[in-house]
């Protein structure tokens, strides 16, 4: 018999989830789902409280969510809660608050507005920061970036720096798309990286013609890197309900494993909030 996942498991597969744009439209219309992460933004454990902002966070990528995401019984309370809170950390308050910002300024309009491909459909750059000037979004190729130990490696280097919001990977193509504060330097990035000895990581930007360009950091390391200890951690890979990394995050519209993952995270949340 299988052990039953705990909190944390779950909101880090619904985060997972989240992160891929396709899977965005049935989180929110599940009636399970989106109740549970609100529920999950008052959680005691801050692990359990941060990686619940980030999968919002996704969730509100898409335009057509933020209406009913806004309506939801105690989302933008929740969301205040975690921002006055005086023992949040820094960079958990500066994530609700952009989510905050974002979701207040939806309208009906949002709604209405068709989007530009598929559901949701997976764009060039994540949190784009429309609504947020104190932070930005960096895209890194890791060189080296090959398995989940590797990842879990980089995911403990990231998280020492302070200014890191939040970040997400896709392993495919060996990438790392970062959310950071705006007064951070991406070369700091690389210099934590670099600091693993076994990866080695480069900016994606957009040239004037639309192409990718690669630009390689500095060698030297002479990046100061601020160190970070209050950001709670992420749940390191072995402890993770999905042993295939490359596959935590399927469509949920378009594979049994994504769908039937969903159920079970309906099913806990039900099973541990509703009476």
């Amino acid at each position: 018999m299988s052990r039953e996942p705990d909190a944390l498991a779950v909101v880090n597969q619904l985060r997972d989830l989240s992160a891929d744009p396709m899977n965005r439209r049935a989180i929110v219309q599940d009636q399970g789902c989106l109740p549970g992460l609100i529920l999950f933004l008052d959680h005691p454990n801050p692990q359990v409280v941060y990686s619940a902002l980030l999968a919002v966070r996704y969730l509100a990528e898409c335009r057509q969510n933020r209406e009913k995401m806004k309506g939801e019984l105690g989302m933008m309370l929740s969301l205040q809660n975690v921002m006055q809170k005086t023992i949040t950390p820094g960079e958990t308050k500066m994530l609700a608050s952009e989510i905050y910002e974002l979701l207040q300024a939806s309208n009906s309009v949002d709604t209405d507005k068709p989007e530009e491909g598929p559901s949701c459909r997976r764009k060039d750059q994540f949190f784009l920061g429309s609504t947020n000037k104190r932070a930005k979004t960096v895209v890194l190729h890791i060189h080296g970036l090959d398995d989940s130990s590797r990842r879990s490696l980089c995911e403990e280097s990231l998280l020492k720096i302070r200014g890191v919001i939040s970040f997400t990977f896709q392993m495919g193509i060996k990438r790392c798309i970062v959310r950071i504060r705006s007064d951070l330097k991406a070369e700091a990035l690389g210099s934590a990286i670099a600091s693993t000895e076994v990866m080695k990581a480069q900016q994606v930007v957009r040239g004037e013609d639309g192409e990718e360009v690669i630009i390689p950091f500095p060698e030297d390391g002479s990046v100061a890197v601020e160190q970070n200890v209050a950001l709670p951690d992420y749940l390191p890979e072995e402890e993770s309900p999905s042993h295939e990394p490359d596959k935590a995050v399927t469509c949920v519209g378009t594979g049994q494993d994504g769908a039937s993952w969903l159920g079970t995270a309906a099913n806990f949340l039900s099973r541990s909030f509703y009476w």
